[in-house]
């Protein structure tokens, strides 16, 4: 048991517990009371699913995600509405130590999840159950906690390293090794005792393939080629994971793994529910003015669902050298709509104006749509395996076979190993190929970042203060003020 300051925080944690889908759920009032609550299985699952609510993309991550992962990048462009302020922000590279979108999303959401995974970790003897539900439910907090860092470190490099709730408040930042060492020691731990994909208990909860998958990404963007290709073979090992047969598909509400288990691609995800404010906002600030409906995505209905003044849009060079009549990944983009008066408005009579469905809800209540936000797919893999095997030994038809399987499944033909006469050219198509599967998934950031061309990119769009050490977001302000061990990351000073 730890300090009554600790039960005062666990007090008010339980305040913010929610019912969100069916991973999450109540408990009677007496085993979540502070002096029971880490003494049973019960209040340690709670605080865990509280962790598990600051690990995903929050509710919010429409602004969360988009703002810091994607509109500083060369694929979402946005105008009108409260947002636009943000969007301008991020998007000429003026965001500053106290700007609030880098410090509230990933900062303190990822801190607050550290937190209650450390709690977790910290008194997980401090109740009875069986050994191996001990063991899963610990895995599961390490695992929360190494991907919280992951994104701390993706976004701010080196950070305090927290591995206890009862850690001091002035904690200096760890070291690129401390930090690097910890989440790959963490995910791979981590991934012994996690459940098999598939037999979660919830959809959203942690598996091996997940903790897996995320030491890939690990390994590839901190170019650890051989390690991203050993840990993309362990994903493919587990025998499980698959590219969902429609890529138009297979972000729906009801192909979500937990509604059709045929759908084997999702590795993590953000849960998100139609019950505003829980969902995602993506379609509420996709939709043009005045929209009635697309004869390109006619599946969607949009009576009833909230079509905000900001307006999420698509640059135009998206689609330069892209097959839009029959790659796939186009199909879920539209053109072209019907406004409420009946008329078809053409969107490319103005620059910077495709749209995007891809994440759409027909049960929406006012602007929450339910669809799960993916965090890590199968195709990912695939595309770390064919990059980090380009770097070790350049263009191979290995590397171009998993390319193709991507490709394929997007009613594209195979690429041709010729054609590909280096290293350079293949990782240029791979980038390319990253940027139409992944659009609105909050990857290209650091996928520009890594293929270095996050600065270069940004100056040849017009943003001439983009800096190389914006390739990381500053320390919050208010963690510098609050820390007097705290440095600030270089530029930011």
């Amino acid at each position: 048991m730890k300090t009554k300051t600790i039960l005062c925080l666990i007090s008010g944690l339980l305040l913010t517990i929610t019912a969100c889908k069916d991973y999450l759920k109540e408990n009677p009032p007496g085993e979540l009371a502070p002096d029971n609550l880490l003494t049973t299985k019960e209040g340690v699952e709670a605080i865990l699913n509280n962790a598990y609510l600051e690990y995903k993309w929050n509710y919010g991550f429409h602004e969360a995600l988009m703002s810091t992962a994607e509109y500083p990048c060369d694929v979402l462009f946005q105008s009108g509405g409260g947002m636009n302020i943000k969007f301008i922000l991020m998007s000429q590279f003026q965001w500053t130590p106290s700007t609030s979108t880098s410090n509230d999303a990933i900062w303190g959401s990822k801190y607050k999840s550290i937190r209650d995974a450390n709690i977790v970790i910290d008194n997980i003897d401090n109740f009875t159950a069986d050994a191996a539900v001990k063991k899963q439910l610990l895995a599961e907090a390490r695992y929360i906690r190494a991907v919280d860092y992951y994104y701390l470190y993706d976004a701010f490099g080196p950070v305090p390293l927290r591995i206890s709730s009862i850690d001091p408040p002035d904690l200096p930042r760890a070291s690129e090794e401390e930090i690097l060492t910890f989440i790959e020691t963490e995910l791979q731990e981590a991934a012994i005792d996690l459940p098999f994909p598939g037999t979660e208990e919830y959809n959203g909860r942690a598996t091996k393939g997940a903790a897996l998958g995320y030491l890939a990404r690990h390994y590839l963007n901190t170019k650890q080629w051989q390690k991203a290709v050993d840990a993309t073979q362990d994903v493919f090992d587990l025998g499980y994971y698959e590219l969902f047969p429609s890529y138009r598909d297979l972000f729906k509400v009801e192909n979500e793994p937990d509604k059709n288990p045929g759908n084997r691609e999702m590795i993590a995800v953000s849960v998100n529910t139609n019950v505003d404010p829980y969902g995602t906002k993506i379609s509420a600030a996709a939709m043009p003015p005045a929209f009635a409906y697309t004869p390109q995505i006619p599946e969607f209905m949009a009576v009833g669902i909230a079509n905000w003044a900001a307006q999420f849009r698509i640059y135009s060079s998206f689609i330069t050298g892209m097959d839009t009549t029959n790659d796939k990944r186009f199909d879920l983009i539209f053109t072209r709509y019907v406004n409420t008066s009946g008329a078809t408005v053409n969107l490319m009579s103005t620059p910077n104006n495709l749209r995007t469905l891809k994440f759409f809800d027909n049960g929406a209540e006012v602007a929450s749509h339910g669809n799960d936000h993916p965090m890590l797919r199968y195709a990912d893999i695939l595309l770390m395996r064919a990059e980090a095997l380009n770097e070790l030994n350049g263009p191979t038809q290995a590397a171009i076979d998993l390319i193709d399987e991507v490709r394929n499944r997007a009613g594209l033909g195979d690429l041709v190993l010729a054609d590909f006469p280096d290293k350079a050219a293949l990782r240029d198509h791979i980038l390319i190929e990253r940027k139409w599967e992944f659009y609105y998934e909050g990857l290209r950031r650091s996928d520009l970042i890594r293929h270095g061309k996050f600065i270069s990119g940004a100056r040849a769009r017009g943003v001439a203060v983009a800096a190389d050490y914006h390739v990381r977001y500053p320390i919050p302000q208010n963690e510098m003020d609050a820390n007097p061990n705290m440095m600030q990351n270089e530029g930011y000073e």
